[in-house]
């Protein structure tokens, strides 16, 4: 996982597809599905954070 397809990619592993029309919405969902899987136990620490930064970069462009 190196960019935002990358996340787009892991999200549908657990059949979690984010599309909302706008990206910033997009991405903020994104956030809250990762964080979501994290608490569930479902990924591990090490993809949970970088997903985070991935989407927090991805946010400030």
């Amino acid at each position: 996982m190196k960019n935002l397809f990358g996340i787009i990619q892991l999200l549908k592993r657990f059949g979690i597809y984010v599309y909302t029309g706008n990206r910033r919405n997009d991405i903020f969902l994104m956030q809250s599905e990762v964080k979501d899987l994290y608490d569930s136990g479902l990924l591990l620490k090490e993809d949970y954070i970088t997903a985070m930064l991935i989407l927090r970069n991805e946010s400030s462009v």
